[in-house]
């Protein structure tokens, strides 16, 4: 199954064109690799609730998205909404797998309980939050990997039992 993939980063200095974009690259490489995933859009907004909910609703019901990755926007900064505003985009919430991430990520380094990404859907899309740095998209999304194929196959409607 090839999972179609939209990566949106919340950054300010990202959207600026000040920094360059590795967490989007690292999840590019996961999602083609690890999970046969096609990226079929990315961008970059500001750390702003409208853009985010903005990009997101299109990402979902213009592009049809199976999956969503977000970086950014998810520790205790005051500009770190990307939580609030993907709550604010979905329908039903996937607890289990935003706590398997802090669980995970928090055994390795305490620091990990401070992310507050979530996981959601939208209609036929699952909509996955990751923190903005490189090490913590690949240690987050690892944590969940082996789960993604399934919960994508239940969201999408394609799970038979």
């Amino acid at each position: 199954m090839v999972w179609r993939t939209a990566i949106l980063t919340a950054s300010d200095k990202g959207a600026r064109g000040e920094r360059e974009d590795t967490s989007a690259q690292v999840i590019r490489e996961l999602v083609e690799e690890e999970l046969g995933g096609e990226i079929i859009e990315y961008r970059i907004v500001p750390d702003e609730p409208d853009e985010i909910i903005a990009a997101l609703i299109e990402m979902t019901d213009y592009f049809q998205a199976d999956l969503v990755l977000t970086t950014g926007g998810t520790e205790l900064a005051i500009r770190d909404v990307t939580p609030e505003a993907t709550r604010r985009v979905i329908e039903r919430e996937v607890p289990g797998m935003a706590e398997a991430m802090r669980y995970r990520v928090a055994q390795k380094n305490p620091a990990g309980m401070l992310f507050r990404g979530i996981v959601g859907i939208r209609g036929r899309t699952l909509i996955v939050n990751l923190p903005g740095t490189p090490k913590g998209v690949h240690e987050n999304l690892a944590a969940i990997m082996d789960q993604l194929p399934e919960a994508l196959l239940m969201v999408t409607g394609q799970f038979r039992l």
